[in-house]
């Protein structure tokens, strides 16, 4: 029989979380300048601040989220209450990916704990300061029976053969394949955090230097690898030159020289990502940057002009500071029906003033979640869930959705005990009066 924890033991898990992320603050900014030059303010901004508040909303909202809810019960099934209760999976598996490897693994990891499950955490081998200062800071405040920390030199194979109650997963769609395959054999249900190439729209009516502003925020942030960072933007034809140089304005704003790494620019985690990425750079498109260091691994902000769907710039998702623009005429035949053509996103992002192009494109495009002239920045509101659709992911999280979503909702129907209130309709014998009276009363 399982032993749920109470309101009490949860709320002391995530407060000795909170205080552990806080006692290791200074630890963690040098875990993430060794792992990738991530500096200090997008350290505290995206990774550490992010998830200290996505727990304090966890802390205040806890009680109510696990009490039993009360749902109608039908005349028929009187006299009756009706009763749902949410419970703890039991064992759920996390693991975090490489681009934000504190944020992705202990954020969801929090919402494990509220919702009372013991996890099993592992964290990505390829940011190997943090995950070994996450893995520290973990074994110090909880036992294995609690949180398991396993290696992040252990296969995924390994990990993925032994059997849980729920698996979270983030990283690519190849790897959540295989992570789907193996949560199959046992039946066991998964989040699915993915990604996928996010549009950002840029139409004749946006207010281009507020477009250019938060899509350059929302692509070199944390060196263009975040999952939903706009991949691509597709700009109206008619202003597609005051864009870019617009664009451009921005982008010496921000950075100032980028032919050295500015200071405020987080390097790429990997060698191999690193190559990848400028193997996308086609240097007769490059309006903006195109430049890097290989001994650094820095990329420079680039921006590309005259690009084309079928370039190999756009058969993947770019996961880089390199933002190629297309640009469009028709709203129904070059966007719509173009994104629709691909895969799901994770994100999607308008800029514009015209009310009805922003109907048409919510209601008509399908993706995870996005923005109305902005980028990324939903998700900083705990109360929007957070997830993919189709090849971007499988699930959600994010605040009370988090919750909900390591919970099993078990439904419960009480009937009172005494014997003078048996109003059992559905006992033999069974007569043609009663079936017209259970015709009635299903109306």
């Amino acid at each position: 029989m399982m032993n749920h924890p109470e309101y009490a033991a949860r709320l002391g898990r995530l407060r000795r979380l909170r205080a552990a992320l806080e006692k290791y603050e200074s630890a963690f900014y040098e875990a993430f300048e060794q792992d990738f030059g991530k500096g200090r303010f997008e350290t505290y901004t995206t990774e550490i601040g992010y998830v200290l508040t996505a727990i304090r909303h966890t802390e205040r909202r806890l009680r109510r989220w696990m009490r039993p809810r009360k749902v109608a019960t039908p005349l028929v099934l009187f006299p009756a209450r009706s009763r749902v209760y949410p419970e703890p999976y039991g064992r759920v598996l996390v693991i975090g990916p490489f681009n934000y490897p504190l944020n992705l693994t202990i954020a969801p990891l929090a919402a494990a704990l509220a919702a009372g499950n013991t996890v099993t955490l592992k964290a990505s081998r390829q940011t190997p300061a943090v995950s070994a200062r996450i893995a520290e800071m973990l074994r110090e405040i909880f036992p294995p029976d609690v949180v398991e920390v396993v290696s992040p030199d252990v296969s995924n194979d390994e990990l993925l053969a032994r059997r849980y109650d729920y698996i979270f997963f983030t990283g690519s769609p190849r790897v959540g394949r295989i992570v789907m395959e193996a949560a199959a054999k046992h039946l066991t249900p998964v989040t699915l955090e993915l990604g996928g190439k996010s549009p950002a729209i840029v139409t004749v009516t946006a207010p281009l230097r507020l477009a250019c502003e938060r899509i350059a925020r929302g692509k070199f942030l944390n060196a263009g690898q975040t999952c939903v960072a706009p991949d691509y933007v597709l700009v109206h034809a008619s202003v597609r030159d005051a864009f870019i140089a617009e664009m451009r304005k921005v982008i010496q704003e921000y950075f100032g020289d980028i032919s050295r790494r500015p200071a405020d620019m987080t390097l790429i985690a990997q060698q191999r990502h690193w190559e990848r990425i400028m193997e996308l750079i086609d240097p007769a498109k490059v309006v903006i940057g195109g430049t890097g260091d290989a001994t650094t691994r820095y990329i420079a902000p680039t921006v590309l002009d005259g690009v084309s769907w079928s370039d190999e710039v756009m058969q993947e998702e770019i996961f880089g500071p390199v933002l190629p623009v297309l640009t469009y005429s028709d709203l129904e035949t070059e966007v719509i029906a173009k994104v629709r053509a691909g895969e799901k996103p994770l994100s999607l992002y308008i800029f514009s003033r015209n009310r009805r192009e922003i109907r048409k494109v919510l209601r008509e495009i399908s993706f995870g979640g996005g923005c109305v002239n902005d980028t990324v920045m939903h998700l900083g509101n705990e109360n929007l869930p957070f997830g993919g659709v189709g090849n971007s992911g499988i699930g959600a999280y994010h605040g009370r959705t988090g919750f909900e979503t390591f919970s099993h909702f078990k439904s419960v129907l009480h009937k009172s005990s005494c014997s003078w209130l048996n109003f059992d309709l559905l006992k033999p014998p069974y007569k043609d009066s009663l079936l017209r009276l259970v015709r009635r009363v299903y109306r």
